[in-house]
């Protein structure tokens, strides 16, 4: 790409750029945008990243995003609190909750286990989600990871540290594809596999 006309438009764009999925063009689209706003307009988006900055937390159940100490989830009345689905990331969360099939809670693990990527059992909720069915209530855990190498091997372990307790582990049925992150299944395959989840150990101890 051609040299910038302004250093602090390039800055912008390099910025901008470091968002995944962002290229160097797009970069600088956005960049010209917020150019062609009045100032109070394009002074919203950098207000709105800081507010989000300093406010947002992670609900001390589930550990998925929240405006609030406990998430919306979490602290409704009608979600079965007994039944924990288990997911990577928020983007799990918002993928099954477009499904309206899903009646549950969650437990958000913040990642896979992935030693390529220095991800470890440490670095994950693994221990809180342990201690959530040893605490009691809990009745069934469902394996929601992706269908990864990294997400089979956090199936496996978190299924073994659940074998000492009285709890269904079950995982989604295969209609989502091999090698899938939930974000990307659309809802009525995700929401079939979820209402039609089995038991672990039926698919994965064949």
């Amino acid at each position: 790409m051609e040299a910038m006309p302004s250093k602090l438009l390039e800055k912008v764009v390099d910025e901008f750029s470091k968002l995944p999925g962002v290229g160097t063009q797009t970069a600088l689209r956005f960049a010209l945008h917020l150019l062609k706003q009045n100032r109070s307009d394009a002074a919203m988006l950098p207000a709105a990243i800081e507010q989000m900055l300093d406010g947002i937390k992670f609900c001390k159940n589930c550990h998925s995003i929240s405006d609030t100490d406990v998430c919306q989830i979490c602290s409704n009345p009608k979600r079965q609190t007994d039944v924990v689905c288990v997911v990577e990331n928020i983007q799990g969360v918002m993928a099954i909750e477009h499904t309206a099939q899903y009646t549950g809670v969650y437990h958000v693990l913040g990642g896979v286990i992935s030693p390529i990527d220095g991800i470890g059992i440490n670095d994950l909720t693994i221990a809180q989600l342990i201690e959530r069915v040893k605490n009691g209530g809990v009745k069934e855990v469902i394996l929601a990871l992706p269908t990864t190498m990294e997400g089979d091997t956090t199936n496996f372990y978190i299924n073994k540290q659940l074998q000492n307790y009285p709890v269904n582990v079950s995982t989604l049925a295969r209609g989502v594809a091999i090698g899938d992150n939930l974000e990307y299944a659309d809802e009525v395959t995700l929401g079939r596999s979820i209402v039609n989840r089995v038991p672990f150990d039926s698919i994965y101890r064949k």
